[in-house]
């Protein structure tokens, strides 16, 4: 008898956060960071995935000023050029992190006895908002008690907060832990030595958190949380420390006085070693940033590139984001002058300015998570914009074959908001296949074609209608369970007369099929008001049928529909002995040292093809009450892989993690689902 499985288990609700920006008095619109009030509205890009919304990684933005800060307000008229900037990396990466965001700067060589760090931080709604309008005060209060500081950079920077040269931005989603304003980063290690001082922030998920913390400990530390933010900023501030030791012991011996040294460390400390010794034993996705207290900065990236990092220099900036278009928009600058950073490598820019990528750890095979691409990224970026594309070409197929090569009556549209791209690539696809109608339509109308039959045939075109609207303001105050489900199937909106009922297939395409709870509860429902003969619900994405351990919110094997429907399947056709032994070989796995760690998870899938789990799916998300019938057609890893070729990330669909860690977080998920632990693996 297999083990007892949780089968209700309760789902992160979505969460719609707006991006309404602060209101700041006119006349100061000139000077102060940001001008009037403009809206987004009250949802982000990616607050409306068909699928329940998932949480995902964090954002990143690292400001270095190469020159003094009286170039920026004689060329730019502004001393706050960098806080400038650093506000509208944020807000480009703003979909990247809606649970809190936070800064940090250092002032380069600032008079002993002034402040050097400073760091704000919020979990807000309106968390960057809140934060630079805290920017905002500080220089208000600087101008009230010396008007005289605003044409003074030097002397404006020694009044306010913020006023550095380096300058560190970060943007969080809980994938894991509270949403508390401890747990949001920028993180610091401070010490009255200003080569020693550390502040850390990253987009980074660790697996093997436990041997960090372990080893943290073995070496007389007493770590106040286990988690991987303090196991890598006290990992880190370890080497730094003994790099500073070891620096300082030199120089006492070649007779330097102990002011001299602190100037002969900030000169010589070895950044890159240091970065050495502390990522040896990393196992995760990380794009880490830090910045040291003398102005040293580093942005550091996993071996195989999972995260995604880039950067831009010139004579005036060294620039680092999560993402390239919001370096392009913030500095106008062209794709080819934004740099990828090399997997396994670190941009390391010293106090002097300079700055180079330095080897760190060896690069492995590059396993770019392909989700970036699918959804995550902001689609402006010039090559996830054509992936997307790609990514709706690859589903017309199947999509086809589903409704019978009946295009006259199928309708094509899209649920809010990612998937617009990928349907337009869906739409561009069946145009050419229409056309290939067309051609063979007017070849049998022979040489002398009839002029009606001819143009019928040439108005010939795929049907786009845009046939789900998201009622943003729609709220509901019910708590019952029963209850709320028939509210929250309200949450979208439906444009009648779009489809003739009984008699047209409609097609709806969305970036991905997670969970599948909003799908049951609220979207076929609302389409099924319709009353179409056949619903198509597409994903540009494959099957995601494991768990997620560097940075994406998917780390239940329970909440994942694929996973459920090979459970089905398998108890369906007497095969729960299937069960029970990846369940034995994943306990054998509990203990092994990483490297011997490999996914027995993927046996529950192995007895059935995609076709027969995307058709159990497909039963399982179908609402009893549903009048029309419900296909499911997913992206195929052979189509996902051809869209994005540069990015082959695809661990939470194939089972093949790019690191060890990865296989263990898949076999614990697997324990954790048998044993009915509704607990995170990781």
């Amino acid at each position: 008898m297999h083990r007892a499985r949780m089968e209700n288990r309760q789902v992160t609700p979505e969460r719609h956060v707006g991006t309404q920006f602060g209101c700041f008095p006119q006349a100061l619109c000139g000077t102060y960071l940001y001008g009037p009030t403009r809206s987004n509205g009250p949802l982000s890009e990616h607050t409306s995935c068909m699928s329940d919304a998932i949480k995902h990684e964090c954002g990143i933005a690292l400001i270095r000023l190469r020159k003094p800060l009286e170039h920026y307000q004689e060329r730019y008229g502004s001393p706050l050029y960098g806080l400038k900037k650093l506000y509208l990396l944020m807000e480009k990466q703003h979909n990247r992190g809606q649970d809190g965001a936070g800064i940090a700067s250092i002032k380069l060589d600032p008079t002993p006895g002034l402040n050097y760090i400073d760091r704000e931080r919020s979990t807000d709604k309106q968390a960057i908002q809140k934060i630079f309008g805290k920017v905002n005060k500080g220089y208000a209060d600087a101008l009230v008690a010396d008007p005289s500081v605003a044409v003074d950079a030097r002397r404006l920077k020694e009044a306010m907060p913020f006023m550095g040269e380096v300058l560190l931005g970060h943007l969080r989603y809980a994938t894991f832990g509270r949403d508390s304003l401890e747990n949001c980063h920028p993180r610091r290690r401070l010490n009255n030595w200003m080569t020693r001082n550390l502040v850390v922030a990253g987009n980074f998920n660790m697996t093997n958190v436990d041997e960090l913390f372990d080893l943290l400990v073995s070496i007389g530390q007493h770590p106040k949380e286990r988690s991987d933010t303090m196991t890598v900023l006290e990992k880190i501030g370890h080497f730094l420390d003994m790099e500073n030791d070891r620096l300082a012991q030199i120089h006492r011996q070649l007779g330097y006085t102990e002011k001299q040294i602190t100037q002969v460390i900030g000169e010589k400390l070895d950044v890159k070693q240091i970065l050495v010794n502390s990522a040896l034993d990393f196992d995760g996705g990380y794009a880490l940033a830090g910045m040291m207290g003398h102005g040293d900065a580093f942005v550091l990236r996993d071996p195989a590139g999972i995260r995604p990092c880039y950067w831009y220099a010139d004579d005036e900036v060294v620039v680092v984001a999560s993402e390239r278009p919001a370096i392009q928009t913030a500095f106008h600058v062209r794709t080819e002058e934004v740099h990828e950073l090399t997997p396994g490598h670190a941009l390391i820019i010293r106090k002097n300015g300079s700055y180079c990528e330095e080897l760190v750890r060896e690069p492995i095979e590059k396993r770019s998570c392909s989700f970036e691409r699918i959804y995550f990224s902001r689609g402006s970026d010039r090559d996830v914009y054509q992936e997307r594309l790609a990514l709706g070409r690859s589903v017309c197929p199947a999509i086809l074959e589903v409704v019978d090569h009946d295009l006259d009556n199928t309708v094509f549209s899209f649920i809010p908001n990612t998937a617009e791209v990928a349907c337009y690539g869906m739409l561009k696809e069946m145009e050419d296949a229409l056309d290939r109608v067309k051609e063979k339509r007017i070849l049998e109308l022979g040489p002398s074609p009839d002029p009606v039959a001819l143009r019928a045939i040439l108005a010939m075109r795929p049907r786009l209608e845009k046939v789900a609207i998201k009622d943003a303001k729609l709220r509901t105050f019910i708590t019952n369970d029963d209850d709320r489900d028939d509210m929250v199937a309200h949450v979208y909106d439906i444009t009648y007369g779009t489809v003739r009922p009984g008699v047209d297939n409609l097609v709806v395409i969305d970036d991905s099929i997670v969970r599948g709870t909003t799908l049951k509860q609220s979207i076929l429902r609302m389409l099924d008001r319709l009353e179409p003969k056949r619903i198509v619900v597409v994903s540009s994405a494959p099957q995601i049928r494991y768990p997620d351990c560097y940075g994406i919110d998917m780390a239940k094997m329970g909440d994942l529909a694929a996973f459920r429907a090979a459970i089905a399947l398998l108890k369906e056709t007497k095969q729960e002995n299937i069960i029970d032994d990846v369940y034995d070989r994943a306990r054998a796995m509990v203990g092994l040292p990483l490297a011997e760690q490999e996914n027995v998870v993927k046996d529950i899938y192995r007895s059935f093809t995609a076709q027969q789990i995307s058709d159990k799916i497909a039963e399982l998300l179908t609402p009893e009450d549903m009048r029309a019938e419900v296909k499911l057609v997913y992206q195929s890893i052979e189509g996902l892989h051809a869209a994005c070729p540069q990015h082959t990330g695809d661990w939470y669909f194939t089972g093949n993690y790019p690191t060890p860690g990865g296989n263990r977080v898949v076999n614990r998920a697997f324990i954790n689902y048998c044993e009915g632990k509704n607990v995170r693996a990781y």
